[in-house]
Order: structure tokens, then C-alpha cells, then sequence
């Protein structure tokens, strides 16, 4: 399967879009106490631990 170019105006929109994800400052989130350890679990699907659904 041959992948198709993306056409001047998407290339010029991802651009823009990069920009902005490197222009904007970092969130100033708090930390959080007693919080899983590991990766964000909604971001990786990880919905339970030990069969326990701990994030809801």
C-alpha cells in the first residue's frame, strides 16, 4: 500500500500546529499525593489494578 502526500495546506496546518506545542508554557499542576506509580493509566489503558478499578 502506497502512502499518498499530505497536500500543502495539511503540511503547513502540522507545522502550525508544532509551533504552538512548543510555544506554549508547561501546566503548573500540583503534585498528587498517594497517586499510582508508573505511567498515566487512562493514557495507557491500564483501568485496574489487582482487579480493582482505581481511578474512578
Amino acid at each position: 500500500m502506497t502512502e499518498t502526500p499530505l497536500p500543502p495546506a495539511a503540511l503547513r496546518a502540522l507545522a502550525e500546529a508544532e509551533e504552538r506545542r512548543r510555544s506554549r508554557p508547561p501546566l503548573d499542576l500540583p503534585t498528587e499525593l498517594g497517586g499510582r506509580e508508573g505511567p498515566e493509566p487512562v493514557r495507557y489503558g491500564d483501568w485496574e489494578k489487582k482487579g480493582i478499578a482505581v481511578d474512578f
